[in-house]
């Protein structure tokens, strides 16, 4: 054997582990195995793991299915990855062959040869602290991946939803403070009726705090787990009593309600429940992409676009072209949501192409969902705190271009008909006059009540625009209809 490496044996024969490896022989093949990406198990997907094997270890102990010192042991040696320790010893490739039997069995390898360094036995010698006999006691890679990839999302579903929810009442901040700034509303790119600023970003706000609770409520169906059934569902090897056990371990561990599967065979056969998961994170990230676009669309300029808001500075936009100014942080934004709406094609494929009693597809399934999860969160917050939370309004732009609209002809339909508002719409595009004098020039309303209907700020507040000017005009001419008539020989 070459310096620097032991020799471990699996059912497949020997093979040279380094010395200072806490992984052992099956994890060394999956290395070789898969060269694949460089990418390794997300850091919550190790967390989640380790914590169902010291759950485990705790049941098997409780049942006395393992002896008290090497149950210890094995929770010892938990504890210690769960405080950060042999991060680095998580080396497969997330790229692996199905059902994640390589990641299973890494973490198993790894609790196992510190748990006996731990009572005293050199790694990889496997006598009082097998991976498979000792910490995998109960359970099979088809119970523990799905719940260790249930658990992960929930330790990061908070984070994630407060981070929406941060960022809906920040949209919601600025929502109060534009109420009061008229401008043009805009449909199919085009100037519509008019709106307050306040208005649009107490759209956005809504539209985010939606997504946001969209993400709770599909995390609830993460809470059953399917620990406990090994290999197919029917439990074997396990029991009832572990399983019940192993759960509540697991709630205890995390502050979380989590229970187990109702129907073991669904949560093991399918991965629905995360792919509803991936859907609602979707949603999320649409809603999200949608407000970035507008942002950047809103802040377009700043002397040749829309510019009715600016947003904050936050690096030199062009390495040519000397002070200008991007909207670095939408644009950042977009590009995340664009991933997560990719990696949701990816869950949705990976979670259809389960067969029978197991979906083997659960590592790319894992990896995208959380993969998502997190660059997610962390776009929503620097476009709260970098973008958002900055934003000014430029109460004169947005004025000045309402002004130029002939959307406000829109007001005038109930009053003169669809027809002739579309004329005088027409007409003022043509001659860039304003509709106000388009109207009295052709004694189609007169000037008050014609005044009344086109108030800008009126139309933002919904109704027909001048239907009581309307109405006291039709009262004044019917008493003086009476008067004439009470005036008559």
């Amino acid at each position: 054997m070459a310096e620097g490496f032991r020799t471990e044996r699996d059912p497949l024969g020997e093979l040279a582990v380094p010395d200072d490896a806490y992984y052992g022989v099956q994890t060394q093949r999956a290395v070789e195995n898969f060269p694949i990406s460089g990418l390794r198990a997300p850091a919550d997907l190790v967390t989640a793991t380790i914590l169902v094997k010291k759950a485990a270890a705790e049941a098997n102990a409780a049942l006395g299915r393992l002896k008290p010192e090497v149950a210890s042991a094995i929770i010892k040696a938990a504890d210690e990855i769960l405080s950060g320790a042999l991060r680095d010893q998580f080396v497969v490739d997330v790229y692996q062959a199905g059902a994640g039997t390589s990641h299973n069995m890494n973490a198993n390898e790894v609790l196992a040869n510190r748990a006996g360094e731990i009572l005293g036995e050199p790694r990889g010698t496997y006598i009082r602290v097998h991976p498979n006999d000792q910490v995998n006691e109960g359970q099979s890679t088809n119970d523990v991946y799905p719940t260790a990839t249930r658990l992960a999302l929930l330790l990061t579903a908070a984070s994630l939803v407060a981070a929406a929810r941060a960022l809906a009442e920040s949209l919601g901040r600025k929502s109060d403070e534009f109420a009061h700034i008229l401008k043009t509303g805009r449909t199919h790119l085009q100037d519509a009726v008019p709106m307050t600023l306040g208005q649009e970003f107490g759209g956005y706000a809504a539209c985010v705090r939606r997504g946001a609770e969209d993400v709770a409520h599909a995390s609830e169906q993460l809470l059953e787990l399917n620990v406990g059934a090994t290999a197919v569902g029917t439990g074997l090897n396990a029991g009832d009593d572990f399983r019940r056990a192993v759960v509540n371990n697991l709630s205890r561990y995390t502050g979380l309600k989590l229970q187990p599967a109702a129907n073991l065979f669904r949560v093991t056969q399918s991965m629905g429940d995360v792919l509803a998961y991936s859907g609602a994170m979707r949603r999320l990230a649409i809603e999200v992409s949608k407000v970035a676009s507008d942002l950047r669309l809103l802040s377009m300029g700043p002397r040749a676009g829309l510019a009715e808001i600016t947003l904050p500075a936050v690096q030199p936009g062009s390495s040519i072209m000397p002070g200008k100014v991007n909207p670095s942080v939408p644009e950042m934004v977009n590009q995340v949501c664009f991933q997560v709406m990719g990696c949701d094609q990816t869950v949705a494929l990976a979670c259809e192409a389960g067969q029978l009693e197991l979906n083997v597809m659960m590592p790319v399934i894992a990896w995208n969902a959380l993969h998502a999860s997190t660059i997610l969160r962390e776009a929503m917050k620097a476009l709260r705190a970098r973008t958002v939370d900055g934003i000014a309004a430029d109460e004169a732009r947005a004025r000045e271009l309402l002004d130029r609209s002939t959307a406000t002809a829109t007001a005038l339909s109930p009053h003169i008909g669809y027809a002739a508002a579309a004329e005088i719409a027409k007409a003022a595009v043509a001659s860039g006059r304003p509709i106000r004098d388009l109207v009295l020039e052709r004694g189609l309303l007169d000037a008050a009540r014609l005044d009344a209907i086109l108030s800008v700020d009126a139309m933002t507040k919904g109704g027909v625009v001048g239907e009581n000017e309307a109405g006291k005009a039709e009262e004044e001419a019917g008493r003086a209809r009476k008067a004439g008539k009470a005036g008559r020989p």
